[in-house]
């Protein structure tokens, strides 16, 4: 990764941070909890930008409807970033593979 990745990548992740500030409050904290969440125990992949670029994307949708923000996802903000992520891998599975490969290997 070059210089000019890493300017090109802070480029678009302040875009997409002006993208968030945007949205109505409620909206905006709904979202900055999707984030924490996913960043804590979303999928190895999620830096890619695509899924939170697609949430994004569902919120401002959402907005122009003229729906609420639970309408859209639920009152509960972890069910709803399991689903997403369902059929990922994340880190807490790497987790969980690291401590069962440990505990397995001191069992033998």
């Amino acid at each position: 990764m070059g210089i000019q990745d890493i300017i090109e990548g802070k480029k678009q992740w302040r875009a997409h941070m002006a993208r968030v500030k945007a949205l109505p409050p409620d909206y905006r904290i709904v979202y900055k909890e999707i984030q924490k969440y996913l960043f804590k125990v979303g999928p190895i992949d999620l830096f890619d930008g695509s899924l939170l670029t697609g949430i994004l994307d569902f919120f401002e949708e959402g907005v122009a409807a003229d729906r609420g923000v639970l309408e859209l996802i639920g009152n509960d903000v972890a069910a709803f970033c399991d689903d997403l992520i369902k059929d990922s891998r994340t880190y807490a599975d790497i987790y969980q593979e690291s401590i069962s490969g440990e505990a397995g290997s001191a069992e033998k």
